[in-house]
Parts: C-alpha cells; sequence; structure tokens
C-alpha cells in the first residue's frame, strides 16, 4: 500500500477564518481525512505547504508515519521548524492516521492502547464573535449555557492586543468577567483567554481581581516566545496557568515544564505535527502534573475528532475545546461527525479518526476571503463605550 494522492480542499464557513482540509488516497483504494490549524488571511500560506510537500510523500507507505515525519522535516524543512510547516504535516500525520485505522478497521484510540474514558468534555469557544459590548456577551454566554454548556472560554479583554494598556481596558476585562460570573452562577465554568496580550504587570494585576469570580484558568497570559514571563505570572496567581497554543515542538514545551511556567499545556493537534506529537507532549508533562486542555481552533470534523480520539488517550487530560460558532458549518459537510451533547463529545468507533467529509458538497463551499478590521474605529468608540460601563475614558 503506497500513497497514491494528496489534495487540499478549502471550506468556508462564515465565520471565523476559512478552514483547510487535506485528503489522502492510496494505491488501494483507502483514503483519510486530515486537517491543518490556519489563521485568518494567512490560510493560503498553509496549503501553498501542503501542496509543496506532497512530491515527497507520494509512493511512501502510509504506515510509516513517524519515519515520514522526520523524512519531511530532514529534507523539506531542512531541519528548520516553523508553525506553517507543522500545521501542513498535521493534517498529512492526520490523514495517515485515518488510513492506518482504516486498515485496522479500529477506532484510531484503540490502536495506541484504548480510551481512558468514556467520553470527552469540552468547553464552548467562537460563541461570542463580533459582540460589542458587555450585555452582548453576557446574553450570548447564556444562550450556549442553554444548549448544556458547563465551561466556555472568551477574553474578556476590549480592542487590539496590545502590550501595554489603559486601567481602563483592565477595568472593562473586570467587568466583563463579573457580569458574566452573575448571570451564569456558580456551576458555569469560566475559561479566560488574555490572548498573550499583555504585559506581566497587567495579567497579574487583572488576575488578582478575578480571584473572587472564582475562573477555572487563565490562558496565556502574556507572550510565551519569553517563557519567563509566564512563568512570572504564574507565580504571582492563584489561578491555573495555561500556555502552548503558540508553542510547537517538544523542545517548546520542555522550556515551559523546565521554567514551571503553566498548570496546564494547550497544544493544537492541527498544528504541532499531528497525534504522535502531542502524545509525547503529553507524556512529557505528565511527570510534572501539568495537565493537558488541547487547543482546538480547527472544524468540529476532522479536526475535533482527532482532539477528541487525543483525550481519550492520555491520563493527564483536563477539557477540550470546540468552537461552536463554526459547528452548524460543518454538519453541512460531515458524514458523519461527531456526536457531542450537553458539553460532552463522544469517541468515535468507527475505523480511523471516524468521520468523514462529503467531497461533493465541501467543494460548494470554496475559499472566501473574510473583511479586513479596522481598528481605529476601536479607539473612537472605547471612551463612548467606558463611559457607559461607569470607568475612567482613554484615548489613543
Amino acid at each position: 500500500m503506497k500513497i497514491a494522492r494528496i489534495e487540499t480542499f478549502f471550506f468556508y464557513p462564515a465565520s471565523g477564518k476559512n478552514l483547510l482540509f487535506c485528503r489522502i488516497e492510496t494505491d488501494d483504494g483507502l483514503y483519510g481525512w486530515g486537517e491543518s490549524y490556519v489563521g485568518v488571511k494567512k490560510e493560503k500560506v498553509v496549503d501553498e505547504y501542503l501542496r509543496s510537500m506532497a512530491p515527497y510523500l507520494i509512493g511512501r507507505s502510509p504506515l510509516n508515519i513517524r519515519h515520514a515525519g522526520q523524512v519531511m522535516f530532514d529534507d523539506f524543512a531542512i531541519r528548520r521548524s516553523s508553525v506553517d510547516f507543522l500545521c501542513a504535516w498535521s493534517a498529512i500525520e492526520l490523514a495517515l492516521w485515518d488510513i492506518v485505522g482504516k486498515k485496522a478497521n479500529l477506532p484510531v484510540c484503540n490502536l495506541l492502547g484504548g480510551a481512558c474514558r468514556e467520553q470527552v468534555r469540552i468547553y464552548a469557544n467562537g460563541w461570542w464573535y463580533g459582540v460589542s459590548n458587555i450585555d452582548e456577551t453576557v446574553e450570548r454566554a447564556l444562550q450556549v449555557k442553554e444548549m448544556g454548556y458547563t465551561a466556555m472560554k472568551w477574553d474578556p479583554f476590549p480592542g487590539p492586543w496590545r502590550t501595554f494598556i489603559s486601567r481602563a481596558e483592565e477595568d472593562y476585562a473586570v467587568a466583563n468577567v463579573r457580569a458574566m460570573r452573575e448571570a451564569l452562577g456558580p456551576d458555569v465554568d469560566l475559561l479566560i483567554d488574555a490572548h498573550r496580550r499583555v504585559a506581566p504587570h497587567h495579567a497579574v494585576r487583572v488576575a488578582q481581581r478575578l480571584a473572587e469570580y472564582d475562573i477555572f484558568c487563565y490562558e496565556e497570559p502574556c507572550l510565551s516566545d519569553n517563557i519567563e514571563l509566564v512563568a512570572e505570572v504564574r507565580r504571582a496567581i492563584g489561578a491555573p496557568v495555561v500556555t502552548g497554543e503558540t508553542l510547537y515542538t517538544k523542545e517548546d514545551f520542555a522550556q515551559v515544564l523546565a521554567q514551571r511556567a503553566a498548570d496546564i499545556l494547550n497544544p493544537d493537534i492541527c498544528a504541532v505535527g499531528g497525534l504522535q506529537q502531542m502524545l509525547d507532549i503529553a507524556a512529557m508533562a505528565q511527570p510534572h502534573a501539568v495537565a493537558i486542555s488541547p487547543h482546538n481552533y480547527n472544524s468540529t470534523i476532522v479536526g475535533l475528532a482527532a482532539t477528541v480520539h487525543f483525550s481519550a488517550l492520555i491520563p493527564n487530560f483536563l477539557i477540550a475545546e470546540c468552537f461552536i460558532n463554526l459547528q452548524s458549518a460543518c454538519e453541512r459537510i460531515a458524514r458523519p461527525g461527531i456526536a457531542m451533547q450537553a458539553g460532552w463529545a463522544d469517541i468515535p468507533q468507527a475505523p480511523g479518526l471516524g468521520v468523514d467529509i462529503d467531497v461533493d458538497e465541501l467543494r460548494k463551499h470554496p475559499y472566501q476571503d473574510f473583511p479586513h478590521k479596522d481598528m481605529r474605529q476601536y479607539w473612537e468608540e472605547f471612551p463612548r463605550k467606558n463611559y457607559v460601563w461607569g470607568v475612567a475614558n482613554v484615548t489613543r
């Protein structure tokens, strides 16, 4: 059995970003689906990587996954790590696992030791996209709670991501979380995402003010390129610190663990190089008593299926991410998708990843560009918004 064809597909879900899928076919008729993590307006970069990598893989056995990954790193990437390369390889790696599972007639998690749990807990993200004030955020959150989710994540800070922010912006973030806790009650886990946006002193001051609202975790309080800054925040606050969304190699995660910079790691299976790399990272974290909460800004089909299989496999799993703003669009092309209910995902029992995509339907939703965000409007409106919330005006 040899790899015979590698094809890429964009999917426009009308929310967030275009999604990028990869379909690999073998010479004996099997096929597998993979997915790459992509960033909005940068999706085509990863697609070009995938297309350029394909000739290196045609004719190889789909069974030799780890070896193929090393060859691509050595001979294609010339031993230079980059997020775009690893996002592309992730899609290929996951598609190969899908093929291997189908060949063995087993779900992927059963190929690697079996599940540690019957279901995987998921938290909702993406539900808050497009909100312009705290009232709208709370209204959306109540709808998510009505759907049965008991954990949800959002970024409570206003405006563009900047290292240094005003006290008004800090006050807005605190007011945002306070309003959410008051509206949702004590039984919903609130996951705060600071998106690497602020300097440590801002991150610490806000986290200390949020302590009374019992947040579940505090994600990426500052840029993890200098992991000592994240460790500085962790030492100063009580909430569990999450990092790993923008880290991609075992060497990166080794530094996090050595610095005791995080309580929870959140690598993305569609960005770090696929399933085997995720398993390696989880194994590295376990003896440090560090939990894994997979990042998953991907589809609710392939990316979520791969995340669920991985989450089922590891003993130090905590909770997984699901972007529910993509769900309805993905359901139109999934044949089948992942069964989810009340904040839990079932582990697929079909061979491979256990999901499939209707290619004809997929082709009906090709790449579309998303509008450019002009942040000048934010700075014009922020003083008025803060006046409404009773905090000081700010100008830029």
